[in-house]
């Protein structure tokens, strides 16, 4: 697979314009910079109790289904990700308290990417129910957009046209 482009100039870039640009990549890569998705879905991503990630995962469940009905394929995974960045920030704080995984800064070259990048991992604390409850929220209706047969249609249909 394709990775994600780190290299393209995403604040400068409507990839609703030129789906062409985009690549799946892995996971939740690209999540925080591809335009105008991050600014449509960003300000309804939150997770910090049970009743706030249900709203949220919802609304951006809601959003993901807009994306297809659209046909817009960029749309629908930037949805989805943001669905499974709420079940992966939600366990990193149900597992970490304060949410910090690993010791020391990110390297300057690895800013806006995921991953330890050589950093250990911090020991985890006792689980948060609260944030673990709120992960399960996230991830029922991640598992519900990754299910969908519209948005596999698009995405095996993204990836034979652009990669």
């Amino acid at each position: 697979m394709p990775k994600f482009d780190y290299s393209l100039h995403y604040a400068e870039l409507d990839l609703r314009a030129r789906p062409d640009l985009y690549r799946v990549g892995v996971g939740e890569q690209g999540v925080l910079l591809v335009q105008p998705y991050k600014s449509e879905l960003l300000p309804h991503w939150r997770f910090a109790t049970p009743d706030v990630a249900r709203e949220s995962s919802e609304t951006l469940y809601q959003m993901f289904l807009d994306y297809l009905a659209a046909d817009d394929f960029v749309g629908a995974d930037m949805a989805r990700k943001f669905l499974q960045m709420g079940f992966t920030r939600a366990r990193r704080y149900a597992n970490h308290k304060g949410g910090k995984k690993y010791a020391g800064p990110v390297p300057a070259d690895k800013k806006g990417q995921s991953g330890a990048h050589g950093r250990p991992e911090l020991p985890r604390t006792p689980e948060d129910p609260v944030k673990a409850e709120s992960a399960r929220i996230f991830k029922a209706k991640w598992d519900q957009a990754e299910a969908n047969e519209q948005y596999a249609a698009l995405k095996k249909a993204h990836k034979a046209q652009y990669g």
